[in-house]
Order: C-alpha cells, then sequence, then structure tokens
C-alpha cells in the first residue's frame, strides 16, 4: 500500500510541479518550510508524552487553542506540536503557539513520515476535521500510534471521492482509532468509509466552543478609531470572502449606493480569507472607483485613517477578524456566494450579529442549518438578492439586533464539544481518569485564557509570511 502511495504521489509531483512553482514565485505561496515538508523537523522540547495535532489550514488551526489548552490541563508532562500546510494556517500557529512547537506538515511520501514520526515520536496523533492521508495512517498504525480525528468533517462529494478508491482508502479509515463527527450525516460518511462503530461518537462542533459570546472584543474599540469609524453609519464587513466573490459583493453595494445614495449606504468591509490575495482585492476596489483603505496603513502608532464617504475598507492584517465582526451591524460570510464550500459563521453569531450568507455552505452545513432555523442567518443566492436583504436589515435596526441575538442563544446551546472531545482522547491515550482538575472546576479560568490567545497582537502579513 505504501509503495502504491508513493509512485502515485511522485506522478501527482511531477504534474503539480508547475503549479508550485507558479504559486511560489509569482504568487509568492508556500515558498518556505521545505525541508520540513520533507522531515527535517526541529529539534522539540523533552517530553514525557508528545502529541502532535495537525490542523491544514487557518479556520483548523483557530479551532485548537481550547482543546489544547484542555488536553494539556488533563495530561501533565505532556507536550503538543502542531503542523500546518498553508502559510495562513502556519501563521496563525506561530502566532498562537509560538516557532518552536509549528512545524509543516510533511509530505505523505512513506520515507518523509518514517522520518517525521521518528523525530517527533508521538504518543497520538490529533488530526482536526479530516486530513486523512494514507502513509502518515498506516506508518501510525504499524508503529502502535493511536490517530484519531477531531471535530470531523466530511462533505458528501469527499465522501464520494474517497468511495470510489475501494478497499485501499477502507482500510485507511478502518485504521483510525477514534473520530468525533460534527453531526450525524457526517458520522454516517465516515462510516460507509470503514470508521467502525464503536470507534465514531457525534461529538457537535468544536468551533461552537471557540466562538466568544460576548457584546464586544478586546481591540474593537482602538480598532474603530485607527480606521475612522464613525458608528453612526452602518458598518457592513464581509469575512473571509475568495476569488470572484469581492466583485460580487462590490456589484451588490453598488445597487445599494444607487437606491440609498453614498450617505445613507453601510460603510463595507472586505476581509479576504488568503493574504496573497490583499493587493488583487485592493486593485478592484480601486477599478471599481472606491477610495480603498487599507488596515495595515493604519495600525499601532500610525495615524488614524480618515474616511470619505466612498471609501471601502480592506481588512489586510491577520487575527483581526473577529474584532471587525465586533463592530459590524451586519456580517456576510465569505466563500459562499462562489462554490468554495463557505466560512465559519459561529464567531459572528457568538458576537450578536445577524448573518448573511451566499448558498454555497457544505464546509458549516449543521451550524448554518442551525442558524438558519432560528432566524438568525439569512441564504441569499445572488448579488441582487443580497443587496435586497442588505436593504432590508438596514430598514429594520431593531430586526437585525434580534436576529444577532437569536444566534447568540444558538452558539451557547451548542457548546460543549470540545470538552467531550478531550474526554475521550483521554481515554485513547489508556489515562482510566482525569490526572488534573474535573472539567467542572476548570471552566472559570478557560474564558479569558482562550480568549487571550485569539487577542494575539496583530500583524502585518509579511511578518507571517
Amino acid at each position: 500500500m505504501r509503495w502504491l502511495a508513493d509512485v502515485v504521489y511522485a506522478v501527482a509531483a511531477l504534474l503539480y510541479l508547475p503549479f508550485a512553482l507558479y504559486n511560489a514565485f509569482v504568487l509568492g505561496k508556500n515558498r518556505t518550510g521545505w525541508g520540513e515538508r520533507f522531515g527535517r523537523l526541529p529539534n522539540f522540547e523533552t517530553a514525557s508524552r508528545r502529541i502532535w495535532v495537525h490542523a491544514v489550514s487557518l479556520g483548523e488551526v483557530n479551532a485548537t487553542p481550547l482543546l489544547i489548552k484542555l488536553l494539556l490541563e488533563q495530561l501533565p508532562g505532556t507536550r503538543v506540536v502542531i503542523s500546518s500546510t498553508t502559510d495562513t494556517g502556519y501563521a496563525r500557529a506561530v502566532q498562537l503557539y509560538g516557532p518552536a512547537r509549528v512545524f509543516r506538515f510533511p509530505l505523505d511520501f512513506s520515507w518523509v513520515i518514517h522520518r517525521a514520526i521518528a523525530a517527533i515520536q508521538p504518543a497520538m496523533i490529533v488530526l482536526v476535521e479530516l486530513e486523512v492521508w494514507p502513509n502518515l495512517i498506516s506508518e501510525a498504525a504499524r508503529r502502535g500510534i493511536p490517530v484519531v480525528v477531531v471535530n470531523g468533517r466530511l462533505t458528501q462529494r469527499s465522501a464520494r471521492r474517497f468511495g470510489r478508491l475501494g478497499q485501499p482508502i477502507r482500510k485507511v479509515f478502518q485504521n483510525l482509532n477514534w473520530v468525533g463527527a460534527q453531526d450525524e450525516t457526517i458520522g454516517a460518511r465516515f462510516r460507509s468509509l470503514g470508521v467502525a462503530p464503536l470507534r465514531l461518537e457525534i461529538t457537535g462542533s468544536v468551533k461552537w466552543d471557540t466562538a466568544i459570546v460576548a457584546d464586544r472584543v478586546e481591540g474593537d474599540r482602538e480598532l474603530q478609531q485607527q480606521m475612522g469609524l464613525d458608528r453612526s453609519r452602518p458598518i457592513l464587513v464581509c469575512g473571509s470572502t475568495g476569488p470572484s466573490e469581492e466583485a460580487m459583493l462590490l456589484d451588490a453595494y453598488d445597487s445599494i449606493i444607487k437606491k440609498r445614495g453614498l450617505e445613507n449606504a453601510p460603510r463595507l468591509v472586505l476581509i479576504p480569507r488568503k493574504p496573497e490575495r490583499f493587493d488583487e482585492v485592493a486593485s478592484l476596489i480601486a477599478s471599481r472607483g472606491f477610495s480603498c483603505v487599507r488596515r495595515s496603513a493604519h495600525t499601532g502608532n500610525s495615524s488614524p485613517a480618515t474616511l470619505a464617504a466612498d471609501s471601502v475598507i480592506l481588512g489586510d492584517t491577520m487575527g483581526e477578524l473577529r474584532v471587525f465582526y465586533s463592530l459590524a451591524d451586519l456580517v456576510f460570510i465569505g466563500r459562499s456566494l462562489v462554490p468554495m464550500g463557505g466560512s465559519d459563521p459561529m464567531e459572528a453569531a457568538g458576537l450578536g450579529k445577524p448573518i448573511l450568507s451566499g448558498p454555497y455552505t457544505q464546509n458549516f452545513e449543521e451550524p448554518v442549518r442551525a442558524l438558519r432555523e432560528a432566524g438568525a442567518l439569512v441564504v441569499v443566492e445572488s448579488p441582487a438578492a443580497l443587496a435586497a436583504e442588505i436593504e432590508r436589515g438596514l430598514a429594520d435596526p431593531e430586526g437585525l439586533k434580534r436576529r444577532g441575538l437569536r444566534g447568540r442563544d444558538i452558539v451557547t446551546a451548542n457548546q460543549g464539544a470540545t470538552r467531550k472531545t478531550v474526554q475521550r482522547l483521554v481515554l485513547v491515550l489508556g489515562e482510566s481518569q482525569p490526572a488534573a482538575a474535573p472539567f467542572q472546576q476548570v471552566d472559570s479560568s478557560l474564558s479569558s485564557s482562550v480568549e487571550g490567545l485569539h487577542g494575539a497582537p496583530v500583524r502585518s502579513v509579511q511578518e507571517h509570511t
């Protein structure tokens, strides 16, 4: 199996090489960390037990702070190391945990994985959401290292693709020691691919737990002042947007301006998910005749921004999405007007914000369903429908507030998946009793600690990539 996987990977690598070179030298992506990708990892601190957590990208990394905090409290003497694949995920992990514990995820060639596991010596490997790699799981099984999937997410499309690979991929899923699935629909997909029913539980989404339930977050007043935001004008924040989507959002914004006039239109904030697209989106904003004001030009000791009536704010820093949400009167969740699966609506809901989304939300099926049924989230099918829904909301600000509060209630009602997940991971490691204080005695310290992780200092993209 491993040699077959190696041959497939080698062929795929040759085919992908031109794209990799284009990404590196034209787009500036994945230029660094290639030693780690080939298994040459740093010397980690000595530990009696080490857990390897892999979170592929930014969203998965943001789901880990509470999980890791609880693991360390329940397993004294344990050390955690974190891998990520994307530039944004790696940068966020470094921001949260420091560079000594973070590395690029190794390529799944058998000899690379052998080298990486030998360097890490993990007692357990934790995969956030999915990232099921054949050689990684096979090598871990051969060494008796448990591999678990937390916050398990598997779309119908991915399940079909895996299913076409037949028995070899079923063997990979059968080697998983435990899967915590976000909902029963996802759990059924894991079972159909070979995960034993006794090794699978429905935990809910740990991302409900990462959502801060509050009226505001630390740093929002400073952000408001630095960006020159006048709260008498409604603020529309479009977060984690994707390619082609910003043009659609500007189309909707143009439509609103034509009907209401600039002075009566909301202040638009665009926050692309990928930092390598910041310059592209800045050019797009300017090409539409708007004044583009970049957040990165007005941080720290920089002079506050002076906004014109037609200014559109570009959120081009990392780690501030939640802070922008805190200032919003209305939030649009990106990567959903284009077929990219959608982004996380839960952190906006936790802050009591009414939410709009496009129709492509398969990455967050259950949270979107729960928020939509509660009336906290409205799905629109097109830029025109989005513009109409924004206008409808602006005409009823009290209605918007009620929608936001309903969303916050849904977040609170769904929290607890992380605690359930950690209890199971402790059992997988063979711990019959928690080694630290019971969970109910730990709760009082979690809020400030985890919020502190989310509120790590903002840095420019250049410092991260």
